[in-house]
């Protein structure tokens, strides 16, 4: 590991320089400098979501490649702060550094990690991050971390670990059929708000049926985002399946001549072997 520092650090250096040239007012990109905080908001999700593709692909050059472009996104915000005098990368790099350290005290300091399961681990973490917030996992509300998830998570995450949370604290259906009736009485409230021109009222329905499916997926087992994933990349493959038996735009063909060209792609794709299928 000491070997490879120094040459880490050099690396590290070259682009934290790299991109203070791209900011730099005197002959920087207009893009670059042209950018926000909040500009870059979209590209640090997309950079996120593009990091976890590539951990699903197994691919290490592209996972190394994915991760380059997260970093530059960290970088770049902290270029952006340091020009407006608000903090430095050293200090992003000092600050979690210092927080690991003191979210470990199993590593860093007297208790010994051997002595010490993953329960209690997450249990400490817990602990000393509410102390950092002058709260304590006592004192804290359980809402106040549903919030934070609302708030900061992707939605369709905060919702799972929102009735996750509030089902541990006994928040929950008694059993599986419960939620069930409450799947078919959202969706029947959703309908009935069609019949109105509340473009909220149909919105806030349509969020109630997805919350509810997030809890049906919980009481199975089933993660919601990964069953998502899964079906977006099955639609793209058959579509691109019917897109390449069209030998004419696919607005000339009619609904039920594409649902016939939709069904023989979902037989053809569904007797290739899951690894091809990933690749089509």
């Amino acid at each position: 590991m000491s070997q490879s520092l120094p040459s880490t650090l050099v690396a590290l250096q070259h682009l934290i320089e790299v991109v203070a040239r791209l900011r730099s007012p005197e002959g920087g990109c207009p893009w670059d400098l042209a950018q926000t905080p909040q500009t870059l908001i979209p590209y640090v999700i997309e950079e996120a979501y593009e990091v976890v593709d590539a951990l699903h692909s197994g691919d290490p050059q592209a996972i190394a490649e994915e991760l380059g472009d997260l970093l530059l996104q960290v970088v770049l915000q902290a270029q952006i702060a340091q020009d407006c005098q608000q903090f430095s990368l050293q200090t992003v790099a000092q600050g979690v550094a210092e927080k690991l350290i003191r979210r470990h005290p199993h590593v860093f300091g007297d208790a010994r990690a051997e002595m010490i399961d993953i329960d209690q681990v997450r249990e400490t973490w817990e602990q000393i991050k509410a102390q950092e917030k002058g709260e304590s996992l006592e004192t804290q509300t359980l809402s106040s971390r549903l919030e934070r998830y609302a708030r900061q998570l992707p939605p369709l995450m905060a919702g799972f670990k929102i009735s996750q949370k509030a089902a541990a604290a006994g928040f929950e259906w008694e059993n599986v059929a419960g939620v069930w009736e409450k799947f078919h009485e959202e969706v029947g409230e959703f309908e009935e708000s069609l019949k109105t021109d509340d473009k909220a009222h149909q919105q806030a329905e349509l969020g109630d049926i997805l919350f509810v499916v997030i809890n049906l997926a919980r009481w199975y087992g089933l993660d919601p985002e990964a069953a998502l994933r899964e079906t977006n990349h099955r639609f793209v493959q058959r579509f691109a399946q019917v897109e390449q038996g069209c030998d004419r735009p696919m607005s000339d063909y009619s609904p039920a001549e594409l649902e016939v060209r939709w069904q023989r792609a979902k037989a053809q794709l569904a007797q290739l072997p899951e690894s091809t299928q990933e690749l089509n």
